[in-house]
């Protein structure tokens, strides 16, 4: 039996994948209006990548929750098996990723200076590489600290670095650097799941633009869009999971869009809509078995 839920869950998962691609929700409907296309991105990708993972995980927890199975064939104490393989390689791999980020921030802690910037809405602090390379990124998990590099500083000038500063804060208002570790783990855990990459990218995108919306509340648009032309020509590569940056490499394609989306039509909050909420909430439905095996 729970071989079968095992299969079952599988199967769901990756059907919802597939489907994800190619069934438009009401809010996709809606994507060839400007204020809806981003949101309407935003909702189905997430919802997209996160359901699917989640089913199996649920139901891997189900089934550890519930032991072995009553009879004493193999198959019970395989599933078992499997299903506690899966949640200790999820929680080894975030703990790992976690880790790695504990030890970024206390590396730039300890070992890069403070350097204090004058914006508009008052004094960011950030800590400064003296290396020649042009790099910004948000280091941490939940409070994360800024990172820039004296290349950075000596390649901008006030006007394009306040914007890149703002861009920053983008990424920590909405704890990019912690939600990201989480789904960057999923994404690791289910690399064999159809669309997960290309799903990733969406979000790093959506990502991105996201904090872009948020700086242009507080310097010009134009000017952000100047400053990410300049910063992404000299790209450092690191790990996306554990801290978003300014100057990732980024696909020619992923960066038209972002000007576009800066210099043209009004990106609205992504936030999940009421039918991908609902998506996500099924995925659940593997630990409402938990009562009935009792």
């Amino acid at each position: 039996m729970h071989l079968q839920m095992i299969g079952l869950s599988i199967v769901i998962a990756i059907a919802a994948r597939v489907l994800s691609q190619f069934i438009a929700s009401p809010a996709q409907r809606l994507a060839h209006r400007p204020a809806h296309q981003w949101s309407a991105r935003w909702t189905r990708a997430l919802a997209a990548f996160v359901a699917p993972p989640l089913l199996l995980l649920t139901t891997a927890i189900a089934i550890v929750v519930m032991g072995f199975s009553s009879s004493r064939h193999l198959d019970g104490q395989l599933s078992y098996l499997i299903s506690f393989g899966f949640i200790l390689s999820a929680l080894a791999l975030w703990a790992k990723l976690s880790w790695l980020s504990l030890q970024m921030r206390r590396h730039a802690v300890h070992n890069y200076p403070i350097h204090t910037i004058q914006t508009a809405d008052g004094i960011a602090t950030s800590r400064c590489i003296d290396s020649a390379v042009v790099y910004c990124a948000r280091v941490g998990l939940w409070s994360s600290e800024l990172v820039l590099s004296q290349g950075l500083l000596d390649c901008l000038d006030e006007e394009h670095l306040h914007a890149v500063v703002a861009h920053e804060a983008g990424h920590a208002h909405y704890r990019d650097t912690f939600w990201f570790l989480w789904l960057g783990g999923l994404r690791r855990l289910t690399r064999w799941l159809p669309y997960t990459e290309a799903l990733w990218q969406e979000l790093m995108l959506l990502r991105e633009i996201r904090a872009d919306r948020w700086a242009a509340k507080s310097v010009d648009a134009l000017v952000l869009a100047e400053s990410l032309l300049s910063v992404i020509q000299a790209p450092l590569t690191t790990t996306e999971e554990i801290c978003p940056g300014f100057s990732w490499p980024t696909p020619q394609s992923r960066l038209n869009q972002r000007v576009d989306a800066l210099l043209g039509e009004d990106v609205k909050s992504l936030r999940l809509l009421p039918e991908h909420w609902l998506a996500v909430s099924l995925s659940l439905t593997p630990l409402l078995t938990i009562p009935f095996h009792y």
